[in-house]
């Protein structure tokens, strides 16, 4: 009880000298924001910042303002998402071959089966590539990869590093402005690792939408879900976890874009989230 009376009053004590920072130094609450703070990295706020983004994200929780949350994300992952990157270089060997590589098992079976040829495949939010070059290895019947990021650094960095693979091609473009300006029919797209997590519920709805209206398409999405998420007590979406980014019901998201889901599964992972792994095609 002591304990539980003891982090809330630091809670009320951090939050509080959090809005008195943002109140006395509102031009450096504005360059926090405009520069992101989904995630505080090793080194990259100082303890005054972390307190700013703390009452920042608190405030625009509290007042429901998700589409203000979404951008504070999408401002990270633009201006800071190739410092992220290069600190987790190592998720491609620990987190996706082991818990996620299966997926794409069941997508060759899928494929298998069908009439049609699906010649690109589209990666929303590719961060370092490593997935995508592993890919383009795994399906060498697709013509073209593509992997689309915010941050133009790591695009940058990712046309460099994998030069010699003339099936990828790396684009610093927003997700849903490029399905709208050149998503084509006969594309698998794919989120890996938490992308979809950034997006309103309203943006998801608006994006899938767009892919399904596309044609011919398959998508394999894998993001997390917060473990406090029950579908049946709230179908929609929450927030969830430090970052506070969105649990999304995607069963219902994909249904209701029109999408057949032909498979889907979790797997455990932390204290915060599990991990659901999403098949769906037109």
């Amino acid at each position: 009880m002591i304990k539980k009376l003891r982090s809330i009053i630091l809670q009320v004590l951090s939050f509080t000298i959090g809005n008195l920072l943002v109140f006395l130094f509102p031009e450096k609450a504005k360059k926090l924001s405009e520069k992101g703070m989904t995630l505080v990295m090793k080194n990259n706020l100082s303890i005054s910042e972390r307190l700013m983004r703390n009452a920042i994200l608190n405030k625009v929780e509290s007042e429901a303002d998700n589409d203000t949350l979404a951008t504070l994300h999408q401002n990270f992952w633009k201006n800071q998402g190739s410092t992220f990157f290069s600190s987790t270089d190592d998720s491609f060997n620990s987190h996706f071959l082991p818990n996620c590589s299966y997926m794409f098992d069941l997508l060759k079976q899928e494929l298998s089966k069908e009439p049609t040829t699906y010649t690109k495949l589209v990666e929303i939010g590719t961060g370092n590539g490593n997935v995508l070059n592993y890919l383009s290895s795994e399906f060498p019947e697709i013509e073209s990869f593509i992997g689309l990021d915010l941050s133009s650094d790591q695009v940058k960095n990712n046309k460099e590093k994998f030069a010699n693979n003339d099936k990828l091609e790396f684009i610093a473009s927003d997700g849903l402005e490029w399905v709208k300006n050149y998503g084509e029919h006969n594309t698998i797209f794919l989120t890996s690792g938490g992308v979809l997590e950034y997006f309103t519920e309203d943006q998801l709805e608006v994006l899938l939408k767009e892919v399904f209206g596309l044609g011919k398409v398959y998508f394999i999405a894998m993001e997390p879900n917060g473990l406090d998420h029950d579908f049946e007590l709230n179908p929609n979406s929450q927030l969830y976890g430090h970052e506070r980014s969105f649990s999304h019901n995607y069963s219902k998201l994909f249904k209701n874009a029109g999408f057949r889901i032909w498979h889907m599964s979790h797997k455990d992972w932390n204290e915060q989230y599990i991990q659901c792994l999403v098949g769906a095609k037109s």
